[in-house]
């Protein structure tokens, strides 16, 4: 059986280029998320790799709509393989069920296993350097300088949303919610 499933990143982007592909590609059943790559949590996804069986293949537009990271694909490719489902990803020409595609799966693994080293070898040296001139060698220094810090305090107080904030400061969410921890707290419990 084949198992396709699409993904895009954001509610407003649309499906049907991936859905149509994967309907041409004979899938028997496709399933799909609105969802970053970044999430741990997408449900259609979990729902597909519970329905997919020994023997079935997962099918999938292009290897990005799994995941965001190298890492995660290859772990979720070997949980596949383990459970003797095959992983077909229509436009990188990737079938895990001919050993051409186990060969270029295995090879992008092993790029992406070199790059983690890399960063991490590059990391080691910068925090090296940085204590050898006389540095704390501890990253980089928060971007919430105190003037935009008092900023986004005027701004939260007139009621303006927390990622208006942080882009009107010119700062990623993630670092505003790290200087305004009670905002995300507040963003979760309005979502949920």
């Amino acid at each position: 059986m084949l198992i396709g499933y699409a993904r895009v990143s954001t509610p407003d982007q649309n499906l049907t280029l991936q859905t149509d592909a994967l309907t041409a590609a004979g899938c028997d059943r496709i399933f799909t998320d609105k969802a970053s790559g970044a999430k741990v949590v997408r449900p259609g996804l979990t729902e597909a790799l519970n329905v997919i069986r020994k023997g079935d293949t997962l099918v999938i537009w292009k290897l990005d709509r799994l995941g965001r990271n190298m890492k995660g694909l290859v772990e979720l490719a070997a949980d596949l393989a383990a459970r003797g489902v095959e992983l077909r990803s229509l436009t990188d020409g990737i079938d895990t069920n001919t050993a051409t595609g186990r060969m270029v799966f295995h090879i992008l693994a092993s790029i992406a296993e070199m790059e983690r080293e890399l960063t991490r070898e590059r990391t080691l040296a910068g925090l090296v350097a940085a204590r050898t001139a006389g540095g704390r060698g501890k990253g980089r220094k928060s971007v919430l300088t105190p003037k935009k810090k008092a900023t986004a305090t005027k701004l939260l107080a007139a009621g303006d949303r927390a990622q208006d904030v942080a882009e009107a400061i010119g700062v990623s969410v993630a670092t505003f919610y790290r200087h305004f921890p009670a905002t995300e707290r507040d963003a979760n419990s309005t979502r949920g």
